[in-house]
């Protein structure tokens, strides 16, 4: 194992107050896995949050917390890396597609999970040195060209950001919140406990300290979200009873918490996990370049999120068609000419996004993009589509 030279960023506890007057906004959207390709269903989370974080930032003071650091403790992550490095040897990762790399993590997934003290010495790393498996660090490489490409805001994709907790320090914080249940002085995990709200027990630990995604977002979450009005959680239908735990936990420091449910996109009328692969012709790579790199970045930046975020909708009925990522780009095409020269000004623009909120501070992405597209809308202004879309 080898140590990268950086420098952590300051802990999430300490970060500069905003100032005073503005709503201030927390984005905690779920991460995904440096062992794959991006997918449509990734896509379509990262757009919708993108749109969320700069269609709210004239608001309010928003950060956009997403650090892959955090989550390298997971079995899927510290496990991929130990696969790797036994079954594989040293390959040449620096050379390596994300298409590559996810065939190994497809292979991963079907190999008999290691056990814990397998993962020991890389969680130790990780910990203590902000240690990265080069595979993952290549992957990450990867993923900030496709945001380059998009135009989507990179909240630190490749910066070592740790959260603002130790382990022992999250499972004394749920404790005192009346949320822990710690059982491992007898040999059992550690719970999770919503238990008076009418919510099951759920284990995010195991009795030999293995922690899984909630644990590692109670870690970066629960010192954070005291500071800020409003949390708002995206995350995948799928994980839909976490994340309603974490917004019971959260919700108990005193913001307002809001959970946002962003469907995955099927392929084919089928929803399969990016870990069985067949995402071969539908990665992001793949994507751009079935749109192409070469001609306007705004038509591209603009049609792809009218595609993932006004066509295909907050759900996850609709699958992935090309034809329609295109009719999209043309719309965008379309959109641009008509806004040529219009601007809404300061004022008018924030109006504009404050009628896009509803009952929260965040303004909501279907709703503003999908408004783009009205017929009876009268102005569009560059400046919206370049402070939001460009």
């Amino acid at each position: 194992m080898t140590t990268p030279d950086h420098q952590a960023d300051p802990p999430a506890d300490h970060q500069a107050d905003p100032p005073a007057g503005r709503p201030t906004v927390l984005l905690a959207p779920v991460t995904v896995t440096p062992a794959k390709p991006l997918t449509p269903s990734h896509l379509k989370g990262l757009l919708w949050t993108d749109v969320m974080f700069r269609a709210t930032t004239p608001l309010a003071d928003v950060t956009y917390r997403y650090s892959p650091t955090t989550y390298h403790l997971t079995e899927q992550t510290l496990g991929f890396w130990e696969f790797l490095d036994r079954t594989q040897g040293d390959l040449p990762y620096a050379s390596l597609s994300e298409e590559e790399i996810g065939d190994l993590y497809v292979l991963f997934r079907k190999d008999t999970p290691p056990p814990a003290e397998a993962l020991r010495p890389y969680a130790h790393e990780v910990e203590r040195n902000g240690w990265v498996h080069p595979a993952s660090e290549r992957v990450l490489r990867l993923w900030t060209a496709h945001y380059g490409a998009l135009g989507l805001h990179d909240p630190g994709l490749t910066r070592h950001q740790p959260p603002g907790l130790g382990t022992e320090e999250m499972v004394e914080r749920l404790a005192t919140l009346g949320m822990g249940l710690d059982q491992r002085a007898g040999g059992g995990p550690v719970y999770l406990d919503a238990t008076r709200y009418g919510l099951p027990l759920r284990q995010i630990m195991t009795a030999d300290g293995q922690p899984n995604y909630l644990a590692c977002a109670l870690r970066e979450l629960l010192p954070l979200a005291p500071a800020y009005d409003e949390v708002v959680l995206l995350h995948d239908p799928e994980l839909a009873a976490d994340y309603l735990l974490l917004q019971r936990v959260l919700g108990a420091l005193g913001p307002r918490v809001h959970r946002v449910p962003v469907g995955r996109v099927p392929i084919d009328g089928r929803i399969r996990s990016a870990r069985h692969g067949g995402w071969h012709d539908h990665t992001a790579g793949a994507l751009l370049r079935t749109v192409g790199t070469d001609g306007d970045p705004d038509v591209r930046r603009l049609g792809m999120r009218l595609y993932f975020i006004a066509g295909l909708g907050p759900g996850q009925a609709q699958s992935f068609r090309a034809d329609l990522l295109h009719k999209s780009l043309d719309r965008a095409e379309r959109l641009l000419r008509r806004a040529d020269g219009h601007r809404l000004g300061g004022p008018q623009l924030h109006e504009e996004l404050r009628r896009h909120r509803g009952a929260h501070t965040h303004v909501d992405p279907y709703r503003l993009t999908s408004s783009l597209l009205a017929r009876s809308r009268r102005t569009l202004g560059h400046d919206l589509l370049s402070t939001v879309y460009l």
